[in-house]
């Protein structure tokens, strides 16, 4: 072969690969729309995060202070903010947010615009930043840090008024220029109402859909740390599940649209907790609940902390629903989690390692009824092969399929867990699930959607494959990984 016939045929070739690589380009799946941010992955893969909430009604036994407590109350004795960090960094949490204002308009940190705040406490002789502390514990054990900020504030008596705004937004400014990063800010729905209000003592009522001009409002806090995921009723990072009793809906899309939602809104909670399946906004759902009846520590409660049976019961009906676990734990009076408090998560965490300790269906052989073009890039084995990038899809048009996956022995059964490529959109509206066991196929149990994940539960049952129906879907079907257990 002469020189030129070479180059001509290593062109030949080059365009060759090109032409493949496009043709392969151009059968990945389009993006069934809204997609989630990179922020918002990275939210959906803490999966349990901590609220810490701690104010002077740890210290009156109440759950909403009034706004005419005084500073000296807050004198927490041993308090300790590496303790909560460490607790929570070794029973399996992400995330620690803290309350460092509640609905009593007391702060944790010595805010220059109010005196109603921890530098006119006994704590530290006033030289205390409990803000700082818990940021500071967050980061020594590889926590990210989250803040609380109520917009309603009892204590302030501009409250209602327009100057409250500038208060507010002053306060937001101190806690995200001097305490960082925080990678979640926490707002919720209670606004106005009766309160102190600087000696008012009256019942103030604001219009919570405007008051707070929540879009220039939070504007603020992307200005000074880009990224922060915002949590309120209707988002815009992730929402409110729509009750604080630890259950993401058994159908719960991670869509919604917001055009008629607002923080305080009534008569919102069913469609929060389920999400809309045409919602043109990718806000998932937070599950917050507390591990005592109430957000703040009241001793009286020392023995209704909630059981590991029952935390782990939780995160079954939250992450194992596809949302992720906001869970309270509140410091006593001594300024530490409780010996009960932490018992119960130590019992939890080893529940969780217990029961998902041996994944079945780790590099398990996986037969498809079909898959995407007949590409390995798309095929079964990518269903077990531990790589999140990687997953099963159908061709376009195709709504529905299924997978076999061989254990390859018989074993007991009690959880199948699912996940979407989420980077891709939300698809699955319905799906089966049946295992091999004496010789047929018995269907054992039936649920809707996926998205980030989905835990099902179902009674022990020894089997030797698994298979997994996607009846429906609003587009071709796309999974990323199959775990047994």
């Amino acid at each position: 072969m002469n020189i030129r016939a070479g180059k001509f045929l290593l062109i030949l070739l080059t365009c060759s690969i090109s032409t493949i690589a496009q043709t392969n380009n151009n059968h990945s799946p389009a993006p069934v729309f809204p997609i989630p941010t990179k922020e918002q992955l990275v939210w959906h893969e803490m999966e349990t995060n901590a609220f810490v909430h701690f104010t002077t009604n740890t210290f009156t036994g109440l759950e909403w202070g009034y706004g005419d407590e005084k500073e000296s109350i807050f004198n927490p004795t041993a308090l300790d903010a590496g303790q909560w960090a460490k607790t929570l960094k070794e029973t399996g949490f992400k995330t620690m947010i803290l309350t460092t204002k509640h609905h009593d308009g007391f702060c944790l940190w010595p805010s220059k615009y109010t005196e109603h705040s921890i530098k006119n406490s006994p704590y530290k002789n006033g030289k205390g930043d409990l803000v700082k502390e818990a940021a500071d514990a967050s980061k020594k054990y590889g926590l990210k840090f989250g803040v609380y900020l109520s917009p309603w504030d009892r204590n302030h008596p501009e409250y209602g008024r327009p100057a409250y705004l500038e208060y507010y937004r002053n306060q937001i400014k101190e806690l995200f220029t001097n305490y960082g990063p925080v990678f979640e800010m926490w707002f919720d729905g209670a606004n106005g109402g009766d309160g102190y209000y600087g000696g008012a003592r009256e019942a103030r009522k604001i219009n919570a859909k405007s008051y707070y001009d929540w879009p220039n409002t939070l504007d603020i806090v992307s200005k000074i740390q880009p990224g922060v995921i915002f949590f309120s009723d209707a988002g815009p990072g992730v929402r409110w599940v729509g009750n604080e009793r630890g259950l993401a809906g058994e159908t719960n899309w991670n869509t919604i649209s917001t055009d008629t939602l607002h923080a305080g809104k009534s008569g919102i909670s069913d469609i929060l907790n389920t999400g809309s399946i045409n919602g043109n906004k990718w806000i998932p759902a937070e599950v917050d609940v507390s591990i005592r009846p109430g957000w703040f520590y009241h001793a009286k409660e020392d023995d209704k902390v909630k059981t590991p049976q029952q935390l782990f019961d939780i995160y079954l009906s939250s992450v194992g629903r596809g949302s992720t676990l906001l869970l309270n734990i509140p410091p006593d009076q001594r300024g530490l989690f409780h010996e009960k408090d932490i018992e119960s998560l130590r019992g939890y965490k080893k529940l969780l390692d217990i029961e998902f300790a041996d994944n079945l269906a780790k590099q398990a052989h996986v037969k498809t009824n079909s898959f995407r073009v007949n590409s390995p890039k798309y095929a079964g084995a990518n269903l077990t092969d531990a790589n999140k990038e990687t997953y099963w899809a159908t061709n376009d048009g195709q709504l529905s399929g299924s997978f076999e996956v061989d254990l390859g022995k018989m074993a007991t059964v009690k959880y199948i867990l699912l996940q979407e490529y989420i980077k891709l959109g939300q698809r699955v509206k319905s799906f089966t699930v049946d295992v091999w066991s004496n010789g047929k196929w018995a269907e054992v149990a039936a649920a809707t959607t996926i998205g980030y994940k989905r835990i099902v539960k179902i009674n022990p049952v020894q089997a030797s494959k698994i298979r997994v129906t996607i009846l429906d879907s609003k587009a071709c079907p796309l999974i990323s990984n199959v775990e047994v257990y």
